[in-house]
């Protein structure tokens, strides 16, 4: 029976590992797609400055669920209280945004 344990345990782990270096190399190819936009010439800022918050976006999500274990069990509390901070957060912006352009 222990044998059984061993093995699944070794193939989820195995897994894991490779979802992580998936997501690692994802990450590596985000930041040199930043780095590219910004450093080819005569691209409109109205342009950069939204294509790198959608990427540091993107690798914000990749470095909570993969490498912060924010997908297993056990941390919905957790997941919970940080998207309650960031929605809190997305709202006192806004509300400032709107007071100051009104």
């Amino acid at each position: 029976m222990t044998n059984q344990t061993d093995s699944f345990k070794k193939q989820q782990n195995k897994e894991e590992m490779k979802r992580m270096v998936i997501s690692f190399a994802l990450m590596i190819l985000l930041t040199v797609i930043a780095f590219a936009v910004v450093a080819a010439g005569g691209i409109p800022s109205m342009f950069i400055v939204p294509v790198l918050l959608i990427m540091a976006a993107i690798q914000v999500a990749f470095q909570l669920y993969y490498f912060m274990h924010m997908k297993d069990k056990g941390h919905g509390m957790p997941a919970t209280l940080m998207y309650g901070g960031i929605w809190a957060a997305l709202l006192t912006l806004g509300g400032l945004l709107i007071i100051s352009w009104w």
